[in-house]
């Protein structure tokens, strides 16, 4: 059974529960100062976003950050199932290029970060990469009805090869 999130073999299965398990071990690594350099890398990656929502983008994430951590180092759940290993191999292959493109500690800190939580949102848990409530350029926020996700953005990055939307549980907002 793998041991390291990065080892999946794409032709075996891995539980949600052992995905869980792999991501709480990565969380207990990530400790206070890490956060506050992601979210100081936020606050830069925040600096020419236009001022009504900068703030907002930065508080959520940063908190986020925080929370999710702590959820993950605490989930104590099960989550039945198995996951396909190819679908995780995809996903990591776009996020760890993401982390070796990375300009300095603080952003590399910023994806270390969001690897585990975006991991555990999309694969355990099942929820959006981005937190219910994340605003968007043009006032659009990423929202819950019925159980189903909407995203107001995913639609326009599904061929960047950089993001992560493909794998997001989220559907297009088809309103927007």
């Amino acid at each position: 059974m793998t041991e390291n999130l990065d080892d999946f073999d794409s032709n075996s299965k891995i539980t949600k529960n052992h995905l869980r398990d792999l991501l709480k071990y990565e969380a207990k690594n990530i400790h206070m100062e890490d956060i506050m350099l992601a979210s100081s890398f936020l606050r830069e990656d925040a600096k020419y976003m236009p001022a009504s929502y900068r703030q907002d983008y930065i508080e959520r994430f940063s908190r986020t950050f925080f929370n999710k951590i702590k959820d993950i180092k605490n989930d104590k759940k099960n989550y039945p199932g198995d996951l396909d290993t190819k679908n995780i191999k995809e996903y990591l292959k776009v996020i760890n290029k993401q982390h070796d493109e990375a300009d300095g500690k603080n952003e590399k800190c910023f994806v270390k970060i969001a690897k585990i939580i975006s991991t555990y949102t999309t694969f355990v848990r099942e929820e959006p990469i981005h937190p219910v409530g994340t605003k968007f350029p043009g006032g659009f926020t990423l929202y819950t009805q019925n159980g189903i996700y909407y995203c107001p953005v995913k639609k326009n990055q599904m061929n960047n090869p950089s993001a992560l939307c493909k794998f997001c549980v989220s559907v297009q907002d088809e309103n927007i």
